[in-house]
């Protein structure tokens, strides 16, 4: 009798297998609450390790930034962790709110980079300085995801103030603070302000070419100077869910593109690839599981088959 040939392994079953291969125990855990049935309480209790005295995170939580001290990338990457399993409310976040006042620049926003990091290894692209100005960069996610959630604070005020200013006045930008900017416009509570600053936003990243429409070029297009060869950011990076004001900026066409071309990069070992600069040696280590998770999340929201 012939043998029955084994069905080949699903995307989501070869990325599983990544991630018990490779993945810190905080990426673990989030696999399992999204595809496997697992607990949020397990997810916090990985990211509490995170956590220090001063209620803000560190320990390279966000890979690209080493060492102990608590950073606001470090910190808003904890609220997208707590927004995602339903957890960003209560007062973990009180306590999370005070950590983000007390490290505030003058206006009442945050900084990409606290100087507490100097004397750390950090990637070279993010410089410490002693008087850092605000960021749209750090800002915009924590906004966001605190207004999203129903977070009433006094640091909102004047942050959202900020972010608001920042995004309208945008004139020429890059990727990753049209990012940010996109993640504040989606949690922003004045809805008809948030679409119309969207609008506006959209074709600056069309016109200023900081999306690249057509995948199947980018061995041929260049690159930002400072930028990793393949560094390109395509149409789900911006609308990583189809609730996302950035979803209008593109066609059904350019969109299913794009997801095509997301679902083709899962590499042999099952994970996706980091596109950025690798500048230290664990970081892309642990950045490929990060990176894993919201290609698999981003596949499935648009409903492309994963497994």
């Amino acid at each position: 009798m012939a043998e029955i040939a084994s069905p080949p392994p699903t995307p989501l079953a070869r990325a599983e297998r990544f991630v018990w291969l490779t993945a810190r125990v905080l990426e673990q855990r989030l696999f399992e609450h999204h595809f496997l049935g697992g607990t949020a309480d397990a997810v916090e209790t990985a990211l509490a390790a995170y956590r220090n005295d001063d209620n803000g995170y560190g320990h390279a939580l966000e890979p690209d930034l080493r060492g102990p001290v608590s950073q606001p990338l470090h910190t808003a990457h904890a609220l997208r962790v707590l927004d995602r399993i339903g957890r960003c409310d209560g007062r973990q976040v009180e306590r999370i709110c005070r950590y983000l006042t007390r490290i505030s620049t003058p206006e009442g926003a945050l900084p990409a980079l606290h100087p507490s990091q100097r004397g750390y290894p950090a990637a070279p692209w993010i410089p410490v300085v002693d008087d850092p100005p605000s960021a749209l960069l750090a800002t915009g996610p924590v906004v966001g995801v605190l207004h999203r959630n129903e977070v009433w604070n006094a640091w909102l005020f004047r942050a959202t103030d900020f972010c608001w200013a920042a995004v309208e006045s945008l004139a020429q930008t890059h990727p990753y603070e049209a990012e940010a900017a996109v993640a504040f416009l989606d949690g922003a509570p004045d809805r008809p302000r948030a679409a119309a600053a969207a609008h506006r936003l959209g074709r600056l990243v069309r016109d200023q070419g900081l999306v690249l429409l057509e995948p199947e070029r980018a061995a041929e297009v260049p690159v930002a100077q400072g930028y990793a060869p393949g560094e390109h950011h395509f149409a789900y990076d911006f609308a990583a869910a189809p609730g996302s004001l950035a979803r209008r900026w593109f066609t059904d066409a350019e969109l299913d593109r794009s997801l095509d071309h997301l679902a083709s990069l899962q590499q042999e070992d099952g994970g996706w690839p980091v596109n950025w600069r690798a500048w230290a040696p664990g970081t892309e280590l642990e950045c490929r599981p990060m990176v894993t998770l919201d290609a698999l999340l981003t596949l499935r929201a648009y409903g492309h088959p994963i497994g």
